[in-house]
Order: structure tokens, then C-alpha cells, then sequence
């Protein structure tokens, strides 16, 4: 599915339009360490999560890519190695045509905001299983999972608009 844009996009390098990367700190003691993922404070309403889950990748698999019409997530990357790819796909966007590519996980933990219209997927590029934590910003299929699941799938595109390189 195209969704009304181009079927081919001369895609640039460098970083999206309000879809931050942050690294996280993590604070170390002796019992272990602590993250600080997000803060109501410190992000804008409209992007607070209102449910969250755990998924495990294993080694070697991608998931993606896809795209949300309203959806915002935020994605944490802690746990394994990923590479993360986002391509901004919005025509409205000052970044339009850009896409970024980086690797995140243990050796980089990092909170990723990906909002509507930014297609994203990511490789499970370490030895083994990895974890990701999403905090989005709507219902998994609305509310009492009743309404049609907000995502615009691209894994079985026959051209190479989105590829993973």
C-alpha cells in the first residue's frame, strides 16, 4: 500500500522532524541501575502513553516496516542490539524525504519518539533475543480493542521504497 504518496522517494540521510532520539542515562548503584524512560513533565501531552508492552525480537528478525495515521509511539530500546530505521514520509514535513538509520540498544539505550506518518521498522541485529518497550499514545485497537488497529503495514511492498540497508 502506497497511502497517496510517491512510489519512489530519493531518500537522504540525517535526522526527522519531531522524532527525537534521546540517550538515557542510566543511574548505577550497587544494586544495579535505573533509567528514567520519559517524564509527564518533559513531554507534550498530546504524546502521553496510554498503555505500554513489552515485545522480544529475536536475533536476526525485523519487524516492519509500518506507519500509524494517529498513532505516537515511543519506543525504548534497552535491552540487545537493534538498527532502527525511520524514513519521514510526510509531505508537510520540513524533513520530508529523509531517513536515518541507527543502531540503539544495550550499548546505546535510547527513548524514540516515531510519530504519525514517520514509517519505522527495526533488526534485531545482535547474538540474541532482544527487548523493546512501546508507551503509545492510543489503544492497540481502541478502546476494548473494538476499533480497526491504527497501522499502515509496508512488509510486503513489491519495490524497494522502504528497504533495509
Amino acid at each position: 500500500m502506497i497511502t497517496g504518496m510517491e512510489a519512489s522517494i530519493d531518500w537522504k540521510e540525517g535526522a526527522i522532524h519531531d522524532c527525537p532520539i534521546k540517550s538515557l542515562k542510566k543511574y548505577r548503584d550497587e544494586r544495579g541501575w535505573l533509567s528514567e524512560i520519559f517524564r509527564h513533565d518533559e513531554l507534550d501531552p498530546s504524546l502521553h502513553p496510554v498503555m505500554s508492552y513489552l515485545s522480544l525480537t529475536n536475533s536476526g528478525v525485523a519487524r516492519g516496516p509500518h506507519e500509524h495515521d494517529d498513532q505516537t509511539d515511543l519506543f525504548v530500546f534497552f535491552h540487545g542490539t537493534f538498527r532502527l530505521y525511520l524514513w519521514d514520509s510526510r509531505k508537510n514535513s520540513p524533513t520530508y524525504g529523509v531517513r536515518c538509520v541507527v543502531d540503539v540498544g544495550e550499548g546505546n539505550p535510547a527513548a524514540v519518539i516515531v510519530p504519525p506518518g514517520v514509517v519505522h521498522a527495526y533488526q534485531n541485529i545482535g547474538e540474541g533475543d532482544a527487548m523493546i518497550f512501546n508507551c503509545p499514545n492510543r489503544l492497540y485497537g481502541g478502546w476494548g480493542r473494538a476499533e480497526e488497529v491504527d497501522e499502515i503495514r509496508h512488509e510486503d511492498r513489491e519495490d524497494d521504497l522502504y528497504e533495509m540497508t
